[in-house]
């Protein structure tokens, strides 16, 4: 939780997905993600985008995608993208830290919703793209409860079988006494047990 109130902090999930950086490799770029037809260029580039419109999202500044994302490709993802990511993700928890950011309607990617729904789907964002970047390059994924359980609040209420076009893939069950990350990527549409 912020400082400021009991609006949820990014900073756990945005230090546990920093933390798998140093540990990409150029020849991991065109490795295969959870993310179907997504490589892990694909992912980074999205990343980029995503860290961007959500830190405007708090700052209620004008959404950059009103037709909502573009396809990533690694041929997009900037060269600088080790050095640039790092601090992106500081900027937006940073924004989201700001109890205004909380407050009202804000729109990312074509999509407006009530602000403080829109900083979970940001932090959603940040707990299941990091665990599909820990398990495409080999790296241990060591997120804190208290972010898994607000994302899974979310995710429980909007996951289906059928998937949520533009945010998860038909839900899959996990095995019985599945931790919560694991039931979390379930709701999303990944099986926990992916391996590249």
């Amino acid at each position: 939780m912020t400082d400021s109130d009991d609006s949820p902090d990014l900073a756990p999930a945005a230090r546990a997905l920093k933390a798998l950086l140093h540990g990409v490799t150029d020849d991991q770029l065109a490795s295969p993600t959870p993310c179907e037809r997504w490589t892990v260029g694909d992912l980074l580039d999205h990343l980029l985008g995503l860290t961007v419109a959500f830190r405007v999202a708090a700052e209620k500044g004008p959404d950059a995608a009103p037709a909502g994302p573009g396809d990533p490709s690694v041929a997009n993802l900037d060269p600088q993208w080790r050095s640039r990511l790092p601090v992106q993700l500081d900027e937006l928890v940073a924004a989201w830290r700001a109890p205004a950011a909380w407050t009202g309607e804000t729109a990312a990617g074509g999509v407006v919703l009530p602000a403080e729904i829109m900083g979970i789907v940001a932090l959603n964002e940040l707990v299941v793209h990091g665990w599909d970047l820990a398990s495409t390059t080999g790296q241990p994924y060591d997120v804190d409860d208290q972010t898994v359980e607000t994302v899974h609040r979310l995710v429980s209420q909007q996951a289906s079988s059928d998937g949520t076009p533009g945010l998860f893939g038909p839900s899959i069950t996990p095995p019985a006494g599945a931790s919560l990350l694991d039931r979390v990527l379930g709701l999303t549409g990944r099986d926990p047990g992916w391996k590249s």
